[in-house]
């Protein structure tokens, strides 16, 4: 047997030898009245503990409430279905680990910069997701019937991003990402556009972000596009990713059409300066 350090000793001879001192000094009725206080001092903890669990989960749930209610219903739909469908990518290879759901966690605390009463209810819908069994497709379908175009863009976005705060993506996970992309009606230019700035990102020894090829990328183009390419390439993009066009899906949403608008006005400047 290897050798195991002892532990210090608890209270419980402590108190048997109190108690034999109780019963010695008061009789019976002492040590009684001595057991019915530690019994009911025990019960007293138990129930405070008790009470501040479930004072702070109603704290929780009062906070999730607010929060919902003052929200427009177009915002609360969409973040419901993108974790859904977060989720559902997460579950196809029939497994979803604690990493994963951290990671979808930490996307919406970070690049969302969600509060924490926001996280709250993040949590709540990840947990309502895990066990939920909507197929992808149907949640998909019920997507692209509920939103127009550009929100659709914004939720393709989403999956990239998330999907890329891996080290490595496998072509599996792509494969998915564009079958969302097809099944949402997005055209394949854009698709492509998404797709091609995180993949340039990712790839060993891309060059600094300054690059042309990276612009190119931003823009959906093959480097070597002319002028004029690069022109309506910009119109286009500058009119999906409006910001005012996704404002109803809430402040955290546009900022992501205004990150993109950033990056597309950025990548237009450096041609217009060449």
């Amino acid at each position: 047997m290897p050798y195991q350090q002892h532990k210090q000793p608890g209270c419980g001879g402590c108190l048997l030898i109190l108690g034999l001192i109780i019963l010695l000094t008061g009789g019976a009725p002492a040590l009684l009245n001595f057991v019915g206080a530690l019994i009911f001092s025990g019960l007293a903890g138990i129930l405070i503990f008790v009470a501040i669990f479930w004072g702070f989960s109603y704290w929780v749930r009062n906070k999730v409430s607010s929060y919902e209610a003052s929200q427009s219903e177009s915002h609360n739909r969409f973040v419901w279905l993108l974790i859904q469908i977060l989720i559902n990518i997460a579950k196809i290879d029939g497994n979803i680990t604690k990493e994963e759901i951290s990671t979808i966690q930490r996307f919406f605390q970070v690049h969302l910069r969600y509060s924490q009463a926001q996280m709250f209810w993040v949590k709540d819908l990840i947990k309502e997701a895990v066990t939920a069994s909507q197929p992808l497709e149907s949640l998909l379908q019920e997507f692209r019937t509920t939103f127009a175009y550009e929100p659709r863009l914004i939720l393709l976005e989403l999956v990239y991003q998330i999907l890329y705060t891996k080290s490595k993506v496998s072509e599996a996970e792509l494969g998915v990402a564009r079958n969302i992309a097809a099944y949402l009606q997005i055209s394949a230019y854009d698709q492509r556009t998404i797709e091609a700035k995180y993949m340039y990102r990712q790839k060993p020894g891309a060059a600094h972000p300054d690059s042309s090829a990276h612009y190119y990328a931003v823009l959906g183009l093959e480097p070597g596009a002319d002028m004029e390419t690069i022109k309506k390439a910009y119109r286009a993009l500058s009119m999906k990713y409006h910001p005012d066009k996704v404002g109803h899906l809430g402040d955290e949403f546009r900022r992501v059409a205004e990150e993109k608008m950033k990056e597309i006005n950025v990548a237009y400047e450096y041609f217009k300066k060449r």
